[in-house]
């Protein structure tokens, strides 16, 4: 375990003055971002290529973790619906998600407000996890991974041009958002393997939304080496394609930054 973890602080970091933590748990690793009372970011330890089976032994070992502070945990769990606000009933989340896909035996729901409440964006995990983390904080929040993405997409909302992409690739995984008349019109998350697949998944969208490909925009956050994503790569098959790095509402101690910061969308911009 100790080979995956990655532990950044920055130059005033003591443990003792933590007040808070968020976890970023996505399908094959965990960030977990330290803070201070005035909510900057004071460390981060990263744990890659891990299973989430095996996070409890993360949890009772990470010198984080111990500590018995609030938390928020934002889980980016494949299985998620978008409802309107104002239909949203509280008690009635499995009938809403079993539409979705397949619930686990016992599972655990939560649900996230966006766009002013307008819109509810609900979620599941087993209720064996739920427990893994309430055993380590006593003042604990869940919210969907993807509430953060989606919470700066209706932020830019009246900056967006009537047909809109946006992509948000993060290793084996990326969110699609489609916007006509600045409205969201589909939001949903995809496994991809390669670009080839960001562009088949991209060029669904257009098609199902009828965008023109020479009019639209396409928008993307994570492109890296690995995934060989480059603007000329994209401007082959988009007229108005364009790489961006979110714009940061995070605060970073002394000695920490975005540029040493875990290449996630969170390390921008997270939901608050």
């Amino acid at each position: 375990m100790e080979n995956n973890l990655k532990v950044q602080t920055s130059d005033k970091f003591a443990v003792q003055h933590t007040a808070s933590l968020s976890l970023f748990l996505y399908p094959t690793s965990l960030h977990i971002f330290a803070r201070d009372k005035n909510q900057s970011i004071t460390a981060i330890h990263s744990y890659e290529r891990i299973s989430w089976k095996k996070l409890e032994d993360i949890l009772a070992t990470d010198s984080l973790t111990k500590l018995d502070i609030p938390a928020k945990v934002y889980v980016h769990e494949e299985l998620f619906t978008l409802m309107p606000g104002v239909f949203f009933q509280q008690g009635k989340e499995k009938e809403y998600l079993q539409l979705a896909g397949k619930l686990p035996s016992s599972p655990y729901f939560f649900n996230t407000g966006v766009d002013s409440n307008n819109i509810q964006l609900l979620s599941c995990i087993p209720d064996k996890l739920q427990q893994q983390f309430s055993k380590r904080f006593s003042e604990l929040k869940f919210y969907h991974g993807s509430c953060s993405f989606l919470s700066y997409l209706f932020k830019e909302r009246f900056n967006l041009i009537g047909q809109e992409i946006w992509v948000n690739v993060l290793d084996s995984q990326c969110y699609l958002a489609g916007f006509t008349d600045q409205e969201l019109s589909v939001f949903n998350q995809f496994e991809v393997d390669s670009k080839e697949d960001v562009l088949k998944y991209v060029m669904i969208l257009m098609e199902t939304l009828q965008h023109d490909r020479n009019h639209a925009r396409v928008t993307l956050f994570g492109a890296t080496p690995k995934n060989e994503i480059t603007e000329e790569w994209g401007k082959t098959y988009f007229t108005n394609f364009r790489l961006l790095r979110p714009h940061a509402n995070q605060n970073y101690g002394p000695g920490l930054s975005l540029d040493k910061s875990p290449a996630i969308f969170e390390s921008f911009w997270h939901y608050v």
